[in-house]
């Protein structure tokens, strides 16, 4: 008796599961790729309750971001500002304008104003503000360019790889201390006999720094990581506590 199928039909099983294979491997290749917070998270801006532009607070009036944030220095969470905070201000400034009225009614009720959190870290990982501002990363490393943003959005993943990049190499990311609220300073700000007499140089370097024309951030970077003996953690316990 001939075959009901032709010959050729033999190799669908094989060449569907080969298709499924395929398929499987590229839907597990792209989640793992983009379902991840640089591709989830940075670029989320929020509308708020109260349109807060930090450019011009910031970068035209010349506020301190610890003015708001008073407890980035001291704790392990920073804080949003409270309604008196605001209220020390504009009691007497912009007072009429109704853009603040969630702020004036906050301020007549006693109930804080509901702001959307963009930053607030899973209960399962410990970080400490305080821990990192006080040795040399700025609030720029981690929340981008905020005193040029009009309304604040997600800068940076904040994903454990992002974080364990910083752990592993912090010599690209730390600052002399008197700059970590500066969100625009550059390494080129930097200069060389200054700072070398401030923080010297690190040990296993022959060449003058101080006599340099410009310092690179990698050299600000290793001398700080030196000179303050920063050693991030890499391991789970770092983190998951």
């Amino acid at each position: 008796m001939a075959n009901f199928f032709p010959r050729w039909t033999n190799w669908i099983p094989l060449k569907v599961i080969v298709c499924v294979i395929v398929i499987a491997c590229a839907l597990t290749g792209a989640t793992w790729y983009y379902a991840t917070p640089k591709y989830t998270k940075v670029g989320y801006q929020p509308i708020q309750p109260v349109p807060f532009p930090h450019d011009i607070h910031v970068t035209q009036l010349g506020m301190d971001c610890r003015y708001c944030h008073s407890f980035v220095e001291v704790a392990a969470q920073s804080n949003v500002p409270n309604t008196a905070t605001c209220m020390n201000c504009h009691t007497q400034v912009a007072k009429d304008n109704p853009k603040l009225q969630p702020v004036q009614e906050s301020w007549k009720s006693g109930q804080p104003v509901e702001w959307v959190w963009l930053y607030r870290t899973v209960d399962y990982v410990y970080y400490n503000h305080s821990a990192h501002v006080n040795r040399g990363i700025s609030c720029f490393s981690c929340h981008g360019a905020v005193n040029h943003m009009s309304v604040v959005h997600i800068a940076q993943p904040h994903s454990m790889a992002w974080c364990l990049d910083c752990h592993r190499h912090p010599e690209n990311y730390l600052r002399p201390d008197d700059q970590v609220f500066n969100l625009d300073w550059k390494p080129e700000d930097v200069k060389p006999a200054e700072f070398v007499a401030k923080y010297g140089q690190p040990s296993d370097t022959r060449e003058d720094f101080s006599k340099k024309k410009q310092l690179t951030q990698s050299e600000i970077g290793q001398t700080l990581k030196e000179r303050w003996k920063i050693t991030p953690p890499t391991n789970c316990q770092g983190c998951h506590r």
